[in-house]
């Protein structure tokens, strides 16, 4: 079992990325503890909010009071409610959590059903809690329930994808072997649909590929060659055919990943998901470097690809929650290159930033749900001051759904008829 644990000053951002999961039928409650109950059984968020506002105290002694945590079996183990439930308490009691006020989610977004804790850090006298080698004891804990409960040591699974997917490092040498593992572990985790998509997997691992088309012996033939690169996309050595590294990671070995993802693609139901993350953002209309921090934060990073001049004429996204990558115009016409182009050309043009679509203090920002260390907003840094007032903060209306914004996606210009 591997726990992910951030920190912010977003009770909000946390609580509301995890009622996201159940508005979309991708997740529920399980319990709270030291939380009063609804009648109905439905847990608004301004209703949480008071609730844990009740048992903070008025001074604070930490800009990060918020705690939020996900824990994640391995895929093979497959949980009760009741034992996840079971799991959640000892993990929060032995972390030294037991007598804090927290609610217990269950996501149910991928086939991997994991748990998330929001809590607050602080005791009565508003100082921050012992969090003296929080992570040392958070790993022997999980070790200790996977002991317990028989499950399988997630930990080492995660330590080997990690150390697959790190990036291909020029300086440490044998990069034929560190470009082959990197690919192989790539191809065998994510989802794409074109050779394009793939090349812009790899460069996020200081990897390029380049397909060969041509003819030998009066016979087509495809390959591939692979380099590696530094993080500027720069090639640094020799280059690799495909058929050194393996059959794993040849020409064919791609068609068929292109064509199962394809069928998955339309079978499944990833594209709704990834919309919504996409689409959550864009409403903020926010700065080019901040739409691109706020989807990383939800896991999810977004190429650009320019011209000389600047313009956008390609964009990229990789979902690394769901493993998908796919180019903007597979979502939609709203998430096509020309969008982007027109809507952060416009904020350029506006110093950097465009309008906001909330009010300044306003703490929604995406809480990291997993395996992102959680930062504030540079919004949050500037305006926070760790009180309390920053940090409950609610809409005007006590409303749970944020302002509409009339203006979430740039209008298309009509093309005007020609007059003969």
């Amino acid at each position: 079992m591997v726990a992910k644990i951030n920190v912010g000053d977003s009770l909000y951002g946390a609580l509301a990325y995890n009622q996201n999961k159940i508005d979309e039928e991708n997740g529920k409650v399980l319990f709270t503890h030291k939380m009063p109950e609804n009648e109905d059984g439905i847990f608004s968020i301004n209703r949480c909010m008071e609730t844990f506002q009740m048992q903070m105290p008025l001074g604070l002694r930490t800009k990060k009071p918020v705690i939020h945590i996900s824990l994640n079996p391995h895929p093979d183990d497959k949980l009760s409610d009741n034992q996840l439930s079971e799991i959640a308490q000892e993990y929060m009691e032995k972390l030294g959590y037991g007598n804090q006020p927290y609610m217990v989610y269950k996501h149910e977004d991928i086939d991997r059903h994991h748990i998330h804790i929001v809590s607050i850090r602080v005791d009565e006298n508003g100082k921050k809690l012992n969090d003296k080698f929080e992570h040392l004891r958070s790993k022997e804990i999980t070790r200790e329930l996977e002991r317990k409960y028989n499950l399988h040591p997630a930990e080492k699974k995660q330590q080997n994808d990690e150390y697959q997917f790190q990036k291909v490092n020029y300086t440490q040498g044998d990069v034929k072997r560190q470009i082959a593992n990197t690919v192989k572990g790539l191809l065998k985790s994510y989802q794409f649909q074109s050779f394009n998509e793939f090349k812009t997997l790899l460069s996020l691992y200081n990897i390029h590929a380049e397909e060969l088309k041509g003819e030998a012996n009066g016979k087509p033939y495809n390959g591939i060659i692979y380099s590696a690169t530094n993080d500027l996309g720069g090639k640094q050595g020799n280059p690799f055919k495909s058929s050194r590294l393996g059959k794993a990671t040849g020409f064919e070995a791609i068609q068929r990943k292109i064509e199962q993802s394809s069928k998955s693609w339309k079978e499944g139901n990833n594209r709704n998901i990834i919309k919504q993350k996409i689409a959550g953002v864009l409403q903020l209309n926010i700065s080019r470097l901040e739409f691109e921090k706020q989807l990383k934060d939800k896991q999810i990073d977004v190429l650009f690809r320019e011209n000389t001049d600047g313009r956008i004429y390609g964009v990229t996204f990789i979902d690394h929650e769901s493993k998908t990558v796919l180019n903007g115009s597979r979502l939609g016409k709203e998430f096509s290159a020309n969008v982007f182009n027109d809507l952060f050309r416009m904020s350029s043009e506006d110093g950097g930033h465009t309008k906001q679509a909330y009010p300044p203090h306003d703490p929604r920002e995406s809480f990291a749900p997993a395996d992102e260390t959680f930062e504030p907003s540079e919004r949050q840094s500037k305006d926070s001051d760790g009180g309390i007032g920053s940090l409950f903060s609610i809409l005007p209306d006590g409303s749970d759904a944020p302002p509409e914004n009339d203006q979430v996606y740039p209008k298309k210009k009509r093309k005007r008829k020609k007059i003969n």
